[in-house]
């Protein structure tokens, strides 16, 4: 285990996605390394981040054909405003799995509001306007009257840093995999709102990959 974590180079797609496949199966998120459900930050440079936060009472916000591409805008959006390199993304219907790497000196909680903070922005205005009767499923009351809106559950979700190549490469799959194991689909490169399609088939996504910053094996 080096300090720089995984910082390194991938030098080419195919060579990242035989060795997603080479590694042993594990359709677990096992907790290796911290975890929290109200998510705590480790900001240490280069280390990757396996990210999951869900929406509000975990309810199905992501069905259909319109809120995931805003979400999708609002991923791609961020990566400018807080740099960060994506590896992989998927987004459920009720939750979203990310695995990226913040650039040094940037905190994760600043790449999550970033990410999280314009898609309730986006959702709340679009509702306000034309579908008003859905307000009440957005609606958190707290215990002294305030109401606030929400599109995202309460709390951080699940950060875990991954400080090796293999557990980077397995969370990658794990991500990629969700929607089979849910019986979505049959093929993982079938989901429309995965990163899965451009690692397995090179077509390209809705939000690029950071091929070039994808970690390699560290040769001894």
């Amino acid at each position: 285990m080096q300090d720089r974590g995984c910082r390194g180079l991938r030098r080419s797609r195919n060579h990242a996605y035989s060795l997603l496949h080479a590694l042993p199966q594990d359709s677990t998120l096992s907790p290796v390394g911290p975890t929290r459900t109200h998510r705590k930050s480790w900001d240490v440079d280069w280390d990757v981040h396996c990210l999951t936060f869900s929406t509000f009472q975990r309810q199905a916000f992501f069905l259909g054909k319109r809120t995931p591409p805003w979400f999708l805008a609002s991923l791609a959006l961020a990566r400018e405003r807080s740099p960060f390199h994506l590896f992989a993304y998927v987004v459920m219907p009720e939750h979203v799995h990310l695995v990226l790497q913040p650039l040094p000196g940037v905190p994760m909680r600043r790449v999550l509001w970033q990410i999280k903070r314009p898609m309730t922005a986006s959702v709340l205005s679009w509702v306000r306007r034309y579908a008003p009767t859905f307000l009440p499923r957005m609606t958190d009351k707290h215990p002294g009257g305030k109401v606030v809106y929400r599109f995202w559950q309460r709390g951080g979700g699940h950060d875990r840093n991954l400080r090796s190549v293999g557990d980077v490469y397995e969370k990658i799959r794990y991500v990629h995999e969700n929607p089979v194991r849910r019986g979505l689909i049959e093929r993982a490169e079938d989901w429309l709102w995965s990163s899965a399609a451009e690692w397995i088939t090179g077509k390209k996504g809705p939000v690029i990959i950071d091929w070039d910053a994808m970690p390699e094996p560290q040769v001894r």
